[in-house]
């Protein structure tokens, strides 16, 4: 039963809130310094002003409780749905401040955009932009992509008493050892591992194509960052176009799928466990996904003039698919190439590869191939149920870590993030169609934005009208917590508002 939010349950938000607001604090550091490294004494300045102004607002925040005690499920699921909105909100500060925004909302959108790993950008003239403003714009893909909490989680700042349920409310149940600390742990250095490999790789092939020193490490380093948290924010305008180089977008290709695999599957084949790898339900799913919409891309692909050629159809159109379905967002052809050579078959492909996503428990957004392969399964379970005699049981399992049972619990979970996903992509393509764009178009963009793929059809821009962009902002947060936590903070703020009823009257009686 829903309870209504007390007092105390408001200072014990506000402290975990406050203690993730001086953790970014810490992280906006590392723009700072490269300001400075770089000479870039104006920015510097703006990122001196967002600390103090972070470290005020967290302050404020962390002391509204002094011992929060431990925190309960409801708790956790309030603090984890609220800290995308207040990080983002206080992220876009900087951003704003670096003038390369035309109003504050855009900003907002951009921080949101960086936090969910979506990648669209509203920004102008990025190819001017600072080296520190760009690394404060990849920093938040590095937070939001492995997770706010889990970050904040592997330095251990939640203490024992509030990390298994702030866990769980990030939409996490997997762990890749019991203890949750060390679970987050084991995700960080994996990732710093791949992404710090992979930038110096890049940064071998940049210097080669004559990049100076500076910006072929700190690009390829954005980069690696941008591909392993599948965010899709780049440092130039024309995005991985602007290289033009084949072997980079080889690395950035195997770099995405790595972030597009769960977690615990990493740890797997870090044990050696390689046939748990191969067996898992995931895996086995993307790969009959890939293949399938990879053929129908390539058939829709082989009627345009541009792609009848197969290297310029395996170059750009595999790069695509792989952008898509790990919802990274990179692209290797301008917006008007995708919107105009891509046939309105491969366009529509391209919009399904984001809409389905990678894998639970990875970095990449969208329904997820687990929840896929779990509604596929319940299909044939159902099938199997109608052929078999009436005193059958009927059971279907599935490989995960370990063989498992496709429950009613399990698959009425898939089913419910998978109609909402749905929902929310023609609520949004709607929207996007009242505001005048072409239908194709609105459909293709609302995917983009509630999966979190970034791969844009133009719609969203500077200038586009603010009710259309403060709903994709809204799209990419409720994308990113996969419904579940948002719709469970928007009851309990709803149920918060609701009068209490009073005490029941007693009924009058006769004086005897």
């Amino acid at each position: 039963m829903w309870q209504q939010f007390t007092l105390n349950d408001l200072r014990v938000i506000g402290h975990y809130l406050g203690v993730l607001v001086l953790f970014s604090s810490l992280v906006l550091f590392v723009p700072f310094l490269t300001a400075v490294a770089c000479a870039e004494w104006v920015p510097a300045s703006h990122y001196l002003f967002s600390i103090g102004f972070f470290l005020v607002l967290g302050s404020a925040l962390r002391f509204l409780r002094f011992d929060p005690g431990r925190l309960s499920r409801k708790q956790a699921f309030a603090v984890t749905g609220l800290a995308w909105i207040v990080l983002a909100l206080v992220s876009a500060v900087p951003l704003f401040m670096s003038g390369h925004y035309a109003t504050y909302l855009d900003a907002l959108f951009d921080a949101v955009s960086g936090l969910t790993t979506t990648g669209a950008s509203v920004i102008l003239d990025v190819d001017h932009l600072s080296n520190a403003d760009n690394m404060w714009r990849f920093m938040l893909h590095l937070l939001g992509g492995l997770g706010l909490i889990v970050v904040a989680l592997s330095f251990g700042l939640f203490g024992k008493r509030a990390g298994a349920n702030l866990y769980s409310s990030e939409g996490r149940s997997e762990h890749v050892v019991p203890n949750v600390v060390q679970t987050t742990q084991f995700i960080a250095k994996i990732a710093m591992g791949i992404i710090i490999v992979a930038a110096a790789v890049m940064a071998v092939v940049c210097l080669f194509i004559g990049m100076d020193p500076l910006r072929a490490v700190l690009q390829s380093f954005w980069l690696a960052i941008s591909a392993f948290t599948t965010g899709g924010f780049a440092p130039m305008s024309q995005s991985i176009m602007y290289y033009h180089s084949f072997p980079l977008e080889v690395v950035l290709m195997l770099v995405m799928l790595l972030g597009s695999i769960n977690f615990v599957l990493h740890s797997e084949i870090w044990k050696g466990r390689v046939e748990v790898f191969f067996k898992d339900l995931e895996i086995r799913t993307m790969v009959l996904w890939l293949s399938v919409m990879t053929c129908v891309l390539a058939a829709s692909l082989s009627v345009s003039l541009e792609f009848s050629d197969l290297p310029a159809m395996l170059r750009r159109g595999l790069f695509m698919t792989i952008s898509a379905f790990s919802t990274t967002g990179y692209v290797n052809m301008t917006t008007n190439q995708l919107t105009t050579i891509f046939t309105s078959g491969a366009f529509l492909v391209v919009a399904a590869l984001m809409a389905v996503g990678g894998s639970a428990g990875s970095t990449s957004g969208g329904v997820k191939f687990a929840r896929l392969g779990i509604i596929v399964k319940s299909l044939a379970s159902t099938i199997k149920e109608a052929l078999a005699p009436d005193s059958a049981r009927v059971v279907v399992s599935y490989n995960h870590v370990g063989r498992r049972i496709v429950s009613p619990e399990i698959v009425k979970e898939a089913m419910t993030v998978f109609v909402l996903y749905v929902v929310t992509y023609v609520v949004g393509a709607l929207v996007g169609i009242a505001h005048g764009y072409d239908a194709t178009l609105a459909i293709f963009e609302s995917v983009s934005m509630a999966s979190n793929g970034g791969v844009s059809s133009g719609v969203s821009t500077a200038g586009m009208p603010w009710t259309l962009e403060a709903f994709y902002i809204f799209q990419m947060w409720a994308g990113r917590l996969e419904f579940i936590t948002l719709l469970a903070l928007i009851v309990e703020i709803i149920v918060s508002f609701k009068p209490k009823r009073g005490a029941p009257k007693l009924a009058r009686g006769r004086v005897m």
